[in-house]
């Protein structure tokens, strides 16, 4: 089997020109691997901890110098010789090392960039894809594509209040054509935007329009608008996806809508999203109440669970634990997957196996802050999540994860899967 010979790490610069972990790995038969760790700006309490060097002196205090100096000094020694292809053997070792909840001693940057890289030297070891290696023959699913078309929160410069309104296209029957259909969708809400004054140049952290729009509800309206006028139908070509993003904007148990310039109760914004999930092809809601809001949770999830998807991210922070604790108290449908909420891919995966086995459904998501690394479309098809979230049709940093799945449909040929629509059956519309 092979063996981890060297670890390297380096600093490099994100999509937002933040520094961020770079981990190169090499086993003992020649095989190399690396690993690029993104970052969030809308983070939930119980993520994993990126560390960061703390020094203002340096890119504002955002380096990450020490998490560098944690893998060449503390985990390469320790790691140096273990069997590559053992991921958990190899994340157990690393969380060990750690020895805290939320990986606050080495950092969770330090351990995913090691853990990724592991695996995929490992893959690159056995002459197979990464998807291949996470999923073997089986792996041959492409997720429905989640995507950004407009944005607010703290993705959009504080805008609007709600954080992203994304398409989800329903009828293509192969990716690549959902693909095409949501970059005409994308290019006919600039002329929607255009035709109601609030277009403005730039794009939001992931490659979305930032439009000043008038309500919330307005950014369901133009989603429409843009659906129909790329020649679809709404609900049943395309439909919406909305995060909401709520803990931004919850304050001492209401919420705080500058953009209505209103004060909600957790019943009251339910029953407004309940309002507009019967109004707008509505499919799937993340985040629709703060994370700290247990009965609003309850209530949302009661309220809207039959209806659509209703996806946990802050609540959950791609933690089993978390994850298990929200099954019980009947908290979401559907889990949002970020390898570096947790901290290590061994997690990663176990948070997706526990889902599935539950009915929960899974959307594997990047982070605000990324990289060229396109490793999560491979975990999305190795692992056969059904979903993913990128960002937006602009931006290399998303256009990598985008042309990574059409690259790997393409090496699928025939055996390539795509369920389009079939994802979101069994909802009552």
């Amino acid at each position: 089997m092979p063996k981890i010979q060297t670890i390297h790490a380096r600093e490099i610069l994100d999509s937002r020109g933040d520094p961020t972990i770079e981990v190169d790995v090499v086993l003992d038969d020649g095989a190399r691997g690396r690993g690029i760790v993104p970052s969030g700006a809308s983070t939930g309490k119980a993520e994993a901890l990126e560390l960061r060097d703390g020094d203002p002196k340096r890119y504002q205090g955002r380096g990450v110098l020490k998490a560098i100096e944690n893998v060449e000094q503390v985990i390469a020694p320790a790691v140096r010789g273990m069997e590559a292809d053992d991921q958990e053997a190899l994340d157990a070792r690393l969380r060990e090392m750690d020895g805290t909840e939320n990986k606050r001693r080495l950092g969770a940057n330090a351990l995913l960039g090691v853990s990724l890289a592991a695996a995929r030297a490992a893959a690159a070891s056995a002459g197979v894809p990464l998807y291949r290696y996470l999923g073997g023959e089986d792996a041959v699913e492409l997720p429905v594509p989640l995507v950004n078309i407009a944005s607010g929160g703290v993705h959009g410069g504080g805008n609007i209040d709600f954080q992203d309104f994304q398409v989800i296209p329903l009828r293509a029957e192969r990716f690549s054509e959902a693909l095409h259909d949501v970059v005409l969708i994308y290019r006919a809400m600039k002329d929607v935007l255009k035709a109601r004054g609030v277009h403005s140049a730039g794009v939001a952290d992931e490659g979305g329009y930032a439009p000043r729009l008038e309500s919330n509800e307005t950014g369901f309206e133009v989603m429409v608008e843009a659906i129909e006028r790329a020649g679809f139908v709404p609900g049943q070509d395309a439909a919406i996806a909305v995060d909401v993003a709520a803990s931004h904007f919850y304050r001492h148990g209401r919420y705080q809508l500058s953009t209505e310039r209103e004060v909600w109760s957790s019943a009251d914004l339910v029953e407004r999203l309940a309002a507009w999930a019967a109004r707008y092809p509505i499919l799937s809601i993340e985040d629709g109440v703060a994370e700290d809001d247990a009965a609003g949770w309850k209530l949302l999830t009661e309220r809207l669970g039959k209806r659509c998807q209703v996806i946990g991210d802050d609540v959950f922070v791609t933690h089993p634990r978390r994850l298990a604790e929200g099954m019980r108290d009947g908290i979401a449908n559907a889990v949002l997957v970020k390898m570096n909420q947790i901290g290590t891919l061994s997690e990663t995966l176990e948070v997706i196996r526990l889902a599935q086995r539950s009915g929960y459904r899974t959307v594997v998501s990047a982070r605000s802050g990324e990289t060229e690394d396109d490793s999560m479309s491979d975990l999305a098809v190795g692992t056969r999540a059904g979903q993913l979230k990128v960002g937006a049709i602009t931006r290399s940093e998303r256009l990598a994860k985008y042309n990574r799945l059409l690259r790997i449909e393409e090496r699928l040929g025939d055996r390539a899967v795509y369920r389009g629509v079939e994802v979101f059956s069994g909802f009552e519309r």
